[in-house]
């Protein structure tokens, strides 16, 4: 069972930053940050593999945001800069679970089974 607490939302204006923070109580092979906006779907914001460092963004996001972990803090950390009203939503902190995924095969099948209780983020125009 993987723990995760995630905070570092707040409000802030189109064009600023934030960054969130999500301190596990382990890391697993692949962590991520997914965020759903009210009447729309889950979607995945950013991917890190904690093994081979191979990371995936959306292209919502690419160029913008950057995902990034600290080994000593068990932290995962999300990095969003020129923030857009489009990015307001709940942000969730989620790892695989399961059996160790390769570095070289990345983030892409992996099971996000392990969610934290999400931190808000929203962006005014």
């Amino acid at each position: 069972q993987v723990q995760l607490v995630e905070s570092g939302g707040g409000s802030v204006q189109a064009g600023g930053s934030l960054r969130l923070s999500c301190v596990a109580s382990l890391l697993s092979s692949c962590m991520g940050w997914f965020r759903q906006a009210p009447g729309r779907e889950r979607e995945g914001v950013a991917t890190i593999h904690t093994n081979g460092g191979s990371t995936y963004y959306a292209d919502s996001v690419k160029g913008r945001f950057t995902i990034s972990l600290d080994y000593g803090k068990n932290t995962v950390y999300l990095q969003m800069n020129r923030l857009k009203p489009e990015d307001t939503a709940m942000y969730y902190c989620a790892a695989h679970r399961g059996s160790r995924l390769r570095a070289v095969d990345g983030c892409g099948g992996a099971d996000f089974g392990y969610w934290g209780q999400g931190t808000q983020v929203t962006v005014s125009s």
